[in-house]
């Protein structure tokens, strides 16, 4: 292969927050990435239901391919798109969008929960799919629009990283990474769980046919090369289009032996296994088996995230006290190590609003110290989320019997200092923090491994990572039965507590 030039290609990357579109330059020992375009993702409430504006995301996705355009003089060898999982447009028999998608964080799914369970039990759910019970996964939400006029009039649903390919494309499939997020995946055959749709009523005739992450997925339609300035033809490729898929492709581990950490909205802690685990055990304990790359499980658990902070950050603007990120987190770490936690897993942290306020009341009911300023709630928050990690990551180890020597965390938690340190001394792991912008290499990576501008498998992907992205390394330090006490405070865990679901499953969370 001989190139007098990188081959360049935008990754799309959207996320619950924002979403961005970088441009990723690859060569067989070189990988760089730049940021040429970023957008906010603000949901909007109508009627009492909480919609995604996904015309503002695909407008922010032109004005991204348009900055690619110009970062790259009109010319990329390929585009991919990944996306926060489980949420879906419904399209008419002529092709056009049926209603805005609604938010998962939406409680329309509430009771949909209760619904599913009579006809299959909780039990014979994960036997089948092997996905972590969660209240909006797209199961529930099918369930919850049963009998609407918008599903009554469609003829597809495609899931969020899908419509935005058909968009730009023309062309419909449903990628099998996210796809395995909706609870209608068998995790051993790979391929739709048939008998669970059939049960419950579900036309899985509504998805396109299954891609696979490096499968084509169209060519830009000539409308939109003429609204960005790209030069044609510009291929679409499948990539890990659930952003955890191709985060977990951009975790540069150098063997087998990891855990990852894919820290944002939401914290998805867990390991790369060949096969999913699908035990009874592993359903009490909250554990989900996603589909990933080149055959691979995902198997992990969600943990709440920096969606604590991030609302909590949203509540202080909103009551006229705005708090600078820098300045709290740096308060945080001079505050009392472990003075409050709270369980993570909780749904009761799922919606908007309120948070410091639920934090206080969580603690309070708890019988520990109530925080006194946002810098103890931010400490509060950071110290609950890295013993959230310690236990996923031993629960995950004790289900899977795969052992772990180092800790991987990937996404915007990766800059989070004091996240990276906290969690380091609950393992008892070394941590290793970066890159930060894993989803989109993730997805550049798959990319140019079709295109050819790179070539193996994931260990190969992985220690070009390595090698040419910054990390940082951090050590556990401190007296580790400090964190044996602090887990003990919500060993037994509240009412509602998403992992810990053996006599709560039957029940809707939240």
């Amino acid at each position: 292969m001989t190139r007098t030039h990188p081959l360049a290609f935008a990754a799309i990357d959207l996320g619950a927050s924002s979403g961005r579109v970088m441009v990723g330059r690859v060569e067989p020992a070189a990988l760089a990435l730049e940021e040429v375009h970023r957008f906010p993702n603000t949901p909007v409430r109508v009627g009492g239901t909480l919609h995604w504006d996904v015309l503002a995301l695909y407008r922010g996705v032109l004005d991204g391919l348009r900055a690619a355009a110009q970062a790259t003089g009109g010319r990329l060898n390929g585009i991919g798109i990944d996306s926060w999982a489980v949420d879906y447009g419904l399209l008419d028999a002529t092709g056009a969008l049926i209603g805005n998608p609604v938010h998962y964080r939406d409680s329309r799914t509430e009771p949909a929960v209760a619904k599913v369970a009579e006809v299959l039990p909780p039990s014979r759910l994960y036997a089948a799919t092997g996905l972590q019970h969660l209240p909006f996964n797209t199961v529930y939400q099918l369930v919850a629009a049963e009998g609407s006029p918008a599903l009554d009039a469609a003829r597809t649903a495609l899931l969020i990283p899908d419509l935005i390919s058909y968009w730009l494309t023309g062309v419909a499939g449903t990628e099998i990474t996210n796809a395995s997020t909706t609870q209608l995946i068998d995790p051993r055959t790979r391929d739709w769980a048939r008998p669970v749709a059939d049960a419950l009523g579900i036309d899985l005739s509504l998805f396109p046919f299954l891609r696979h992450p490096g499968d084509p997925a169209g060519e830009l339609r000539s409308g939109v090369l003429e609204e960005t300035g790209l030069k044609g033809p510009v291929p679409v490729t499948a990539v890990g289009s659930h952003d955890t898929a191709s985060a977990v492709v951009g975790v540069p581990a150098r063997d087998e032996r990891f855990a990852y950490i894919a820290t944002g909205t939401w914290s998805l802690v867990g390991l790369e296994l060949d096969a999913p685990v699908l035990t009874e055990d592993s359903r009490l304990a909250n554990f989900t088996n996603e589909l990933g790359i080149d055959g691979t499980v995902r198997y992990l658990r969600n943990i709440m995230g920096l969606w604590m902070l991030q609302e909590c950050l949203r509540s202080w603007a909103a009551e006229g006290h705005p708090q600078e990120l820098g300045e709290l987190l740096r308060g945080a770490a001079q505050s009392t190590p472990l003075r409050s936690v709270v369980d993570a897993g909780d749904p009761e942290f799922i919606a908007p609003g309120r948070m410091p306020e639920r934090i206080a009341e969580a603690c309070r009911r708890t019988g520990q110290p109530v925080p006194r300023d946002p810098a103890e709630t931010t400490r509060c928050v950071l110290d609950s989320l890295a013993l959230a990690h310690r236990r996923a990551l031993a629960d995950a180890q004790r289900l899977s019997g795969r052992g772990v020597d180092a800790v991987h965390i990937v996404g915007g938690g990766a800059h989070n200092e004091l996240l990276c340190r906290l969690t380091a001394d609950a393992c008892g792991l070394p941590v290793v923090a970066g890159p930060a912008e894993a989803a989109a290499l993730g997805n550049v990576l798959v990319q140019a491994r079709t295109a050819g501008a790179v070539e193996g498998g994931l260990a190969e992907l992985r220690r070009l990572l390595s090698e040419t992205q910054p990390l940082r390394h951090y050590e556990p330090m401190g007296d580790h039965t400090a964190w044996d006490r602090a887990e003990a405070r919500i060993a037994d865990g509240g009412p509602g507590t998403a992992y810990d679901s053996g006599s709560k499953e039957e029940q809707p969370c939240g």
